[in-house]
């Protein structure tokens, strides 16, 4: 076993939707081999009624619930105690910034991050204020609850833990780590039902592959994400090369 470098605690009044988590595939895998290490934690497991009320009427009136400040920062608290820190304290919301594959190499800086799975109308915006360092979305969409976000943000970034995928260069061919979208994949049968594979792909030469790739790569990005070359290009992500085929491709 090797010692987990990362962790995440997850804050969730529906502990049981993170089960899945452990059920198989890259990320149940990771978890068994100790290469990060999950907790989830329920506010309602910090209440003092016997409904565990966690959500009540917003003030000033309107549809919905607020979760309440109280379980929240408790749960924060029970975190802290187990781990001396709660680290990066996310919350996710609607309103937070867009989660994208830059943002999953940035939190891998974090040893510990706090994932505080949003649910209802709203979280009363004292706890933000007074404990969120981050709010992250997962799109210009309203989903029921932070959960499957949330879920979504652990299988990115753990997915880039060393020795979490079998081939090391899994995570760097996978589509937005170099600014661009993915070049198509093929496998066996060579022929199905008269549909071939690209005859580039069976010659052996790894220099040329590599060239053509590069371009569907390119391809497929100015057709269906414009907007990424344009950001490729402002960070400087583009070669000469890139920047001539573009142009072919155009005209």
């Amino acid at each position: 076993m090797s010692d987990s470098s990362l962790r995440f605690d997850v804050v969730t009044i529906f502990p049981e939707m993170f089960e899945i988590i452990h059920a198989g595939g890259v990320v149940g895998r990771a978890l068994e081999k100790q290469l990060f290490t999950f907790n989830t934690w329920n506010p309602r497991d910090f209440t003092t009624d016997n409904r565990k009320t966690v959500d009540d009427r917003a003030y000033g009136g309107g549809p919905g619930m607020v979760m309440m400040v109280e379980p929240l920062e408790k749960a924060l608290s029970a975190i802290k105690q187990a781990h001396a820190k709660a680290g990066l304290v996310v919350l996710l919301s609607p309103q937070g910034t867009t989660f994208n594959q830059e943002m999953a190499l940035d939190l891998l800086n974090n040893e510990q991050i706090t994932l505080v799975c949003g649910r209802y109308e709203a979280v009363d915006q004292r706890f933000i204020d007074r404990n969120v360092d981050l709010e992250i979305s997962l799109g210009d969409f309203v989903l029921s609850g932070g959960e499957i976000a949330a879920m979504a943000i652990i299988d990115a970034m753990a997915r880039l833990i060393p020795g979490v995928l079998g081939d090391k260069d899994s995570a760097l061919q996978d589509s937005f780590m170099d600014g661009l979208l993915d070049h198509p994949h093929y496998t066996r049968p060579e022929n199905y039902e008269n549909s071939l594979v690209p005859g580039v792909l069976l010659g052996g030469n790894h220099a040329i592959i590599e060239g053509w790739r590069r371009e569907q790569s390119l391809l497929a990005t100015q057709k269906s994400r414009p907007d990424l070359i344009e950001v490729a290009r402002k960070k400087g992500l583009l070669s000469k090369k890139d920047e001539l085929f573009l142009k072919s491709i155009r005209t």
